[in-house]
Protein backbone atom coordinates (compact mmCIF):
# COMPACT_ATOMS: atom_id res chain seq x y z
CA UNK A 1 0.00 0.00 0.00
CA UNK A 2 1.43 3.52 -0.79
CA UNK A 3 1.38 6.58 1.20
CA UNK A 4 -0.92 7.95 -1.39
CA UNK A 5 -3.51 5.81 -0.97
CA UNK A 6 -4.29 7.72 2.19
CA UNK A 7 -5.16 11.00 0.58
CA UNK A 8 -8.02 12.89 1.23
CA UNK A 9 -8.75 16.39 0.37
CA UNK A 10 -8.05 18.98 3.04
CA UNK A 11 -8.85 22.45 2.15
CA UNK A 12 -8.72 25.04 -0.90
CA UNK A 13 -7.53 28.52 -0.99
CA UNK A 14 -8.51 31.16 -3.65
CA UNK A 15 -5.47 33.87 -2.34
CA UNK A 16 -2.34 33.37 -0.56
CA UNK A 17 -4.28 34.32 2.78
CA UNK A 18 -6.04 31.31 2.51
CA UNK A 19 -3.25 28.90 2.28
CA UNK A 20 -3.27 26.24 5.58
CA UNK A 21 -0.76 27.26 8.33
CA UNK A 22 0.79 23.68 8.56
CA UNK A 23 4.14 22.45 9.21
CA UNK A 24 4.47 19.25 6.84
CA UNK A 25 6.06 19.21 3.66
CA UNK A 26 4.45 19.72 0.57
CA UNK A 27 4.68 18.09 -2.89
CA UNK A 28 3.12 20.49 -5.23
CA UNK A 29 1.84 19.05 -9.22
CA UNK A 30 1.78 22.21 -11.54
CA UNK A 31 1.69 22.61 -15.35
CA UNK A 32 -1.10 23.37 -18.18
CA UNK A 33 -4.74 22.90 -18.20
CA UNK A 34 -4.64 19.88 -20.54
CA UNK A 35 -1.23 17.97 -19.47
CA UNK A 36 -3.11 15.89 -17.73
CA UNK A 37 -2.38 16.99 -14.04
CA UNK A 38 -5.59 16.47 -12.27
CA UNK A 39 -5.58 12.53 -14.12
CA UNK A 40 -1.78 12.26 -12.64
CA UNK A 41 -2.88 12.89 -9.00
CA UNK A 42 -6.08 10.76 -9.14
CA UNK A 43 -3.74 7.68 -10.50
CA UNK A 44 -1.04 7.45 -7.80
CA UNK A 45 -3.83 7.90 -5.48
CA UNK A 46 -5.82 5.49 -6.47
CA UNK A 47 -8.79 7.51 -6.63
CA UNK A 48 -11.13 8.51 -9.92
CA UNK A 49 -12.33 11.87 -8.35
CA UNK A 50 -9.88 12.97 -6.17
CA UNK A 51 -8.54 16.13 -8.46
CA UNK A 52 -10.25 17.69 -10.31
CA UNK A 53 -9.76 19.56 -14.31
CA UNK A 54 -12.10 21.92 -15.60
CA UNK A 55 -12.96 21.44 -19.35
CA UNK A 56 -12.46 25.52 -19.79
CA UNK A 57 -8.61 26.61 -18.88
CA UNK A 58 -8.17 29.03 -16.38
CA UNK A 59 -11.47 28.33 -15.11
CA UNK A 60 -10.60 26.72 -11.89
CA UNK A 61 -8.23 29.04 -9.81
CA UNK A 62 -7.84 27.04 -6.13
CA UNK A 63 -5.25 25.77 -5.01
CA UNK A 64 -6.18 22.38 -3.61
CA UNK A 65 -4.25 20.47 -0.33
CA UNK A 66 -4.95 16.85 0.15
CA UNK A 67 -4.01 15.53 3.20
CA UNK A 68 -1.09 12.30 3.64
CA UNK A 69 -0.96 10.20 6.59
CA UNK A 70 0.35 7.10 7.96
CA UNK A 71 -0.28 4.84 11.12
CA UNK A 72 1.35 5.81 14.40
CA UNK A 73 4.15 2.96 15.07
CA UNK A 74 1.20 1.76 17.72
CA UNK A 75 -0.99 1.10 15.39
CA UNK A 76 -3.55 3.27 17.28
CA UNK A 77 -3.73 6.31 15.28
CA UNK A 78 -2.66 7.89 12.03
CA UNK A 79 0.16 10.96 11.96
CA UNK A 80 -0.22 13.58 9.25
CA UNK A 81 3.50 13.21 6.89
CA UNK A 82 2.75 15.62 4.24
CA UNK A 83 0.41 17.35 1.39
CA UNK A 84 -0.10 16.66 -1.98
CA UNK A 85 -0.47 20.84 -3.52
CA UNK A 86 -2.80 20.47 -6.67
CA UNK A 87 -1.89 24.14 -8.47
CA UNK A 88 -4.22 25.83 -10.87
CA UNK A 89 -3.48 24.68 -14.37
CA UNK A 90 -3.71 27.56 -17.13
CA UNK A 91 -4.42 28.02 -20.58
CA UNK A 92 -2.46 31.29 -22.08
CA UNK A 93 -4.81 31.15 -25.41
CA UNK A 94 -8.25 31.18 -23.69
CA UNK A 95 -8.09 33.24 -20.68
CA UNK A 96 -7.89 37.01 -20.47
CA UNK A 97 -5.47 39.57 -19.13
CA UNK A 98 -7.27 39.39 -15.72
CA UNK A 99 -7.09 35.34 -15.10
CA UNK A 100 -3.24 35.60 -16.37
CA UNK A 101 -2.46 37.72 -13.73
CA UNK A 102 -4.08 36.47 -10.92
CA UNK A 103 -2.86 33.14 -11.80
CA UNK A 104 0.85 34.37 -11.67
CA UNK A 105 -0.04 36.05 -8.49
CA UNK A 106 -1.46 33.10 -6.90
CA UNK A 107 0.63 30.11 -8.15
CA UNK A 108 3.75 32.77 -8.29
CA UNK A 109 3.38 33.66 -4.37
CA UNK A 110 3.04 30.09 -3.37
CA UNK A 111 5.97 28.49 -5.06
CA UNK A 112 8.46 31.36 -4.74
CA UNK A 113 6.93 31.66 -0.55
CA UNK A 114 5.82 28.50 0.61
CA UNK A 115 8.75 27.02 3.27
CA UNK A 116 6.70 24.08 3.26
CA UNK A 117 7.19 23.69 -0.49
CA UNK A 118 9.57 20.34 -0.32
CA UNK A 119 9.00 19.40 -4.12
CA UNK A 120 7.83 19.99 -7.44
CA UNK A 121 6.22 17.80 -10.07
CA UNK A 122 6.05 20.21 -13.37
CA UNK A 123 3.43 18.33 -15.88
CA UNK A 124 3.86 18.22 -19.17
CA UNK A 125 2.46 16.59 -22.77
CA UNK A 126 5.10 14.65 -23.67
CA UNK A 127 4.44 15.88 -27.06
CA UNK A 128 4.19 19.00 -27.00
CA UNK A 129 6.79 20.30 -23.41
CA UNK A 130 8.46 22.94 -22.63
CA UNK A 131 5.38 25.19 -23.82
CA UNK A 132 5.67 28.76 -22.52
CA UNK A 133 3.85 28.03 -19.16
CA UNK A 134 6.35 25.25 -18.44
CA UNK A 135 9.01 27.77 -19.23
CA UNK A 136 7.65 30.15 -16.81
CA UNK A 137 7.77 27.40 -14.07
CA UNK A 138 10.99 26.51 -14.94
CA UNK A 139 12.56 29.66 -14.81
CA UNK A 140 10.68 30.98 -11.38
CA UNK A 141 12.32 27.47 -9.85
CA UNK A 142 15.76 29.08 -10.26
CA UNK A 143 14.46 31.32 -7.47
CA UNK A 144 14.09 27.80 -5.19
CA UNK A 145 16.85 25.89 -5.88
CA UNK A 146 16.80 24.11 -2.52
CA UNK A 147 13.16 22.72 -4.10
CA UNK A 148 13.37 19.25 -5.64
CA UNK A 149 11.65 19.28 -9.11
CA UNK A 150 10.40 16.48 -11.17
CA UNK A 151 9.83 16.93 -14.77
CA UNK A 152 6.63 14.60 -15.84
CA UNK A 153 6.53 14.16 -19.27
CA UNK A 154 2.83 12.76 -19.36
CA UNK A 155 1.01 10.90 -22.28
CA UNK A 156 4.15 9.06 -23.56
CA UNK A 157 1.74 6.03 -25.03
CA UNK A 158 1.16 8.87 -27.40
CA UNK A 159 4.52 9.13 -28.72
CA UNK A 160 6.83 6.57 -30.44
CA UNK A 161 10.14 5.27 -29.67
CA UNK A 162 12.42 7.77 -31.41
CA UNK A 163 10.58 10.61 -30.56
CA UNK A 164 10.71 9.15 -26.86
CA UNK A 165 14.65 8.82 -27.28
CA UNK A 166 14.82 12.87 -28.82
CA UNK A 167 12.37 13.60 -26.27
CA UNK A 168 14.01 12.53 -23.19
CA UNK A 169 17.51 13.10 -24.29
CA UNK A 170 16.61 16.45 -24.50
CA UNK A 171 14.45 17.12 -21.09
CA UNK A 172 17.67 14.99 -19.40
CA UNK A 173 20.38 17.70 -20.83
CA UNK A 174 17.98 20.71 -19.58
CA UNK A 175 17.49 19.33 -16.03
CA UNK A 176 21.31 18.78 -15.87
CA UNK A 177 22.00 22.22 -16.17
CA UNK A 178 19.82 23.17 -13.51
CA UNK A 179 21.53 20.24 -11.24
CA UNK A 180 20.78 17.07 -8.74
CA UNK A 181 17.85 18.24 -7.94
CA UNK A 182 16.16 17.85 -11.10
CA UNK A 183 14.97 14.64 -12.50
CA UNK A 184 13.14 13.63 -15.90
CA UNK A 185 10.62 10.58 -16.48
CA UNK A 186 7.95 9.45 -18.84
CA UNK A 187 4.46 8.72 -16.98
CA UNK A 188 1.15 7.31 -18.78
CA UNK A 189 -2.08 7.63 -16.30
CA UNK A 190 -3.80 5.90 -19.37
CA UNK A 191 -1.18 2.95 -19.47
CA UNK A 192 -0.02 3.15 -16.46
CA UNK A 193 3.28 3.72 -17.45
CA UNK A 194 6.02 5.12 -14.92
CA UNK A 195 3.54 5.03 -11.98
CA UNK A 196 5.61 3.19 -9.92
CA UNK A 197 8.64 5.16 -10.33
CA UNK A 198 6.72 8.33 -9.70
CA UNK A 199 5.54 7.13 -6.29
CA UNK A 200 8.65 6.11 -5.19
CA UNK A 201 10.33 9.47 -6.46
CA UNK A 202 7.98 11.00 -4.55
CA UNK A 203 7.65 9.37 -1.76
CA UNK A 204 11.66 10.07 -0.78
CA UNK A 205 10.41 13.77 -0.78
CA UNK A 206 8.64 13.16 2.35
CA UNK A 207 9.42 11.83 6.00
CA UNK A 208 10.33 8.15 6.41
CA UNK A 209 8.15 6.71 8.83
CA UNK A 210 9.01 6.99 12.63
CA UNK A 211 9.64 3.30 12.89
CA UNK A 212 11.90 3.57 10.21
CA UNK A 213 13.90 6.99 11.28
CA UNK A 214 13.80 5.19 14.94
CA UNK A 215 15.89 2.21 13.99
CA UNK A 216 18.14 4.13 10.99
CA UNK A 217 19.09 6.74 14.01
CA UNK A 218 19.75 3.54 16.63
CA UNK A 219 21.74 1.92 14.26
CA UNK A 220 23.79 5.35 14.12
CA UNK A 221 23.93 5.34 17.25
CA UNK A 222 25.07 1.79 17.44
CA UNK A 223 27.85 2.70 14.48
CA UNK A 224 29.01 5.27 17.04
CA UNK A 225 29.44 3.74 20.04
CA UNK A 226 31.32 1.06 18.57
CA UNK A 227 34.06 3.58 17.11
CA UNK A 228 34.19 5.43 19.91
CA UNK A 229 34.90 1.99 21.95
CA UNK A 230 37.19 1.06 19.00
CA UNK A 231 39.21 4.18 19.70
CA UNK A 232 39.39 3.65 23.23
CA UNK A 233 40.67 0.13 22.91
CA UNK A 234 43.56 1.57 20.76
Amino acid sequence: MSLFDSARFQISAAKLSGLPTTIEPEIAFAGRSNAGKSTTINVITRKTRLAFASKTPGRTQLINFFELSRKTPDGKSRETVGRLVDLPGYGFAKANESVRGSWSDLVGGYIAGRRQLAGLVIVMDSRRPFMPTDEWLIDFMRERPEVRQLWLLNKCDQIKNMERRQTLRKAEERAAAFGPQVSVQFFSGLKREGVDQLIETLESWLPAPASAAAAAEGENTSSVRSDISGTNER
